[in-house]
């Protein structure tokens, strides 16, 4: 009979193993995350959305692409559900201006989705925001391939 140890070990080397070295386990606070970012080389807000995303913690990759249109058509983002800049971030896409704290929740619960989105440019989400201005409203989309959408956010 296995102690419940070494069982505990060997699961997690096999784990480890599966993943080629990174854990399968869920995402943690403190798990350094990079995320791939795609975006046009002269859009300012998403610069801005960049630097709200490392401020969380993220740590962030940026290519700066003059065709998002391919680069969106490529990884699959729905027209209807399209902004300035594209994500990925494990298994999930992020598009657009997705609140970090958002992106930090998905990775947590891991629901069966194939990302998030904040379709169009809203004034008051990370990146447009400017300061004094009122808050508008806006909602976090969790999204399908087939371009479905449940409400996963209300900011």
């Amino acid at each position: 009979m296995m102690s419940r140890r070494s069982f505990v070990v060997r699961a997690t080397g096999f784990g480890l193993a599966l993943a080629g070295g990174r854990s399968v386990w869920a995402y943690s606070a403190g798990s350094p995350v990079t995320l791939p970012i795609y975006k046009s080389p002269t859009c300012g807000c998403c610069a801005k959305w960049v630097d709200h995303v490392q401020a969380a913690g993220f740590l962030t990759v940026v290519h700066d692409d003059e065709d998002m249109a391919t680069v969106k058509d490529n990884l699959g983002v729905p027209r209807a559900l399209r902004s300035c800049h594209t994500t990925q971030v494990e298994k999930y896409l992020i598009e657009g201006h997705v609140p970090a704290a958002d992106i930090q929740r998905l990775l947590t619960g891991r629901p069966k989705v194939a990302g998030l989105a904040v379709p169009g440019m809203p004034a008051s989400s990370p990146g447009m925001a400017v300061p004094g201005e009122p808050h508008e409203t806006f909602e976090v989309l969790a999204f399908q391939l087939d371009g479905t959408t449940e409400a996963f956010a209300r900011h």
